[in-house]
């Protein structure tokens, strides 16, 4: 049996900017439907992802901000922190660990992402 991470609710105080904050990351909008004045849901997918993240209103009990180190993973982490970087998005530097190499940043709420490229960059020569 497969058990598939299909969605995953990200708790943010201002819907319109959180949207237009992860479409800036790169993040495609699927959807944004207000069922009610007390409902509003809004489904957006990272590049290449099987899994979405959801914002909105009435859709989580959660407090803004309180999602920690949220994991993407890409192939490239220097084109990852150029990109981000470009989009005006604020990232650490990248951080290289043994189980992989890192950049980090937050949505305007403080909600944390992690992006990984799984394969170690090569250590420096010089």
């Amino acid at each position: 049996m497969d058990i598939k991470l299909e969605l995953v609710a990200v708790p943010v105080t201002d819907v319109d900017r959180a949207k237009a904050f992860y479409e800036r990351v790169g993040f495609r909008a699927d959807h944004d439907v207000t069922v009610s004045e007390e409902i509003r849901f809004v489904q957006l997918t990272p590049p290449g992802s099987a899994c979405s993240i959801a914002i909105g209103k009435g859709l989580t009990r959660m407090i803004p901000g309180s999602l920690d180190n949220m994991q993407v993973v890409v192939t490239d982490i220097e084109e990852a922190y150029a990109d981000l970087r470009g989009r005006g998005i604020e990232v650490t530097e990248i951080q290289d660990m043994p189980w992989g190499s890192f950049v980090y940043f937050s949505d305007p709420d403080g909600n944390g992402w992690a992006v990984q490229q799984t394969k170690p960059r090569p250590a420096p020569t010089g």
